[in-house]
């Protein structure tokens, strides 16, 4: 074995079964771990990691590694996603046609001066190729999960860019188990490839008639460039989902950038929105709440960043 094999062989415990790049920064895959990983809950999420010592695509930063040293590994965790329906695209995937765990990854280049500061992952598994090994964590994590839903809730679910992918495990969830609530999905990514499920999600609503689905796009030529808290405040969001936003009824899970999202902190024992108004302080006006604390929490964002 060369120098890079034993590093392979002593860190590795997974394999690169298959993948989908829609073009250059977005991409699709699939990794089947060597020895069995527990069931995820949908919404939950594991680590990928890769050598310090692995190639970067080119015009990525590789990013400094200098404090985990020549063996270090560059781990992140990224929610798990799913193919919701079958490859005919007949019905929904059954548990058991899944080999593996799905991911769905954009290359985001960083301001320079951190693309320099921190190692660059994607910029690496972006480099592989079916078949390659990689690191994958031994346990799904994260409550950012279906678990406070109802019944007969109606649930909204908003992302940006790969922020989808979680929603994507929670919509096949609720189908799959016949939710009698409402289910809507809004979308928002810069360009229309950058939609790596807009075909499914095309298909579902002629399958399940409780289940609605819009797509925005806000950079390719002709487009809105709104945010999804621009279409929330005009009222198009619910106009899409079809549902009104009743904080007695209905659970909000939002996904994806940042600033979109809008979390607060707490600075001094009270809670602080951001400068830039986001979804959970805007929903938060209208009577629903995100507050950890709160007695009835009804929006819902994944809190690993």
């Amino acid at each position: 074995m060369n120098g890079l094999s034993v590093l392979r062989e002593k860190h590795y415990n997974a394999v690169l079964l298959g993948e989908r790049k829609l073009h250059g920064s977005v991409m699709v895959f699939r990794v089947r771990p060597d020895q069995p990983v527990p069931p995820a809950r949908p919404g939950q999420w594991l680590e990928l990691g890769l050598g310090v010592w692995e190639p970067v695509m080119d015009g990525a930063e590789p990013g400094s590694a200098t404090r985990l040293g020549p063996e270090g590994m560059i781990r992140r965790a990224y929610s798990l996603s799913s193919p919701i329906l079958n490859e005919s695209r007949t019905g929904l995937v059954e548990p058991k046609e899944e080999d593996g765990f799905e991911f769905f990854l954009s290359l985001v280049i960083p301001p320079a001066a951190r693309a320099k500061r921190v190692p660059n992952l994607t910029g690496r598994l972006f480099c592989l190729q079916s078949g390659d090994r990689l690191f994958i964590s031994g346990l799904p994590m994260g409550e950012y999960t279906l678990d406070p839903v109802g019944k007969e809730d109606d649930v909204l679910f908003l992302a940006t860019g790969t922020g989808e992918a979680p929603h994507n495990a929670m919509i096949w969830d609720l189908l799959r188990r016949r939710h009698r609530g409402r289910i809507a999905s809004v979308v928002s990514a810069r360009h229309a490839e950058d939609l790596a499920y807009n075909g499914v999600h095309r298909k579902l609503p002629e399958m399940f008639g409780n289940y609605r689905y819009r797509a925005v796009v806000t950079r390719d030529p002709g487009s809105e460039r709104k945010h999804l808290q621009d279409y929330l405040v005009e009222g198009a969001i619910e106009a899409w989902a079809g549902f009104p936003l009743d904080p007695s009824r209905t659970r909000v899970f939002v996904c994806g950038n940042p600033g979109m999202i809008g979390p607060p902190r707490y600075l001094q024992g009270k809670r602080v929105f951001p400068e830039e108004t986001g979804v959970v302080e805007l929903l938060e006006e209208r009577g629903f709440s995100a507050d950890l604390h709160a007695e009835k929490m009804n929006v819902h964002y994944e809190r690993y960043w």
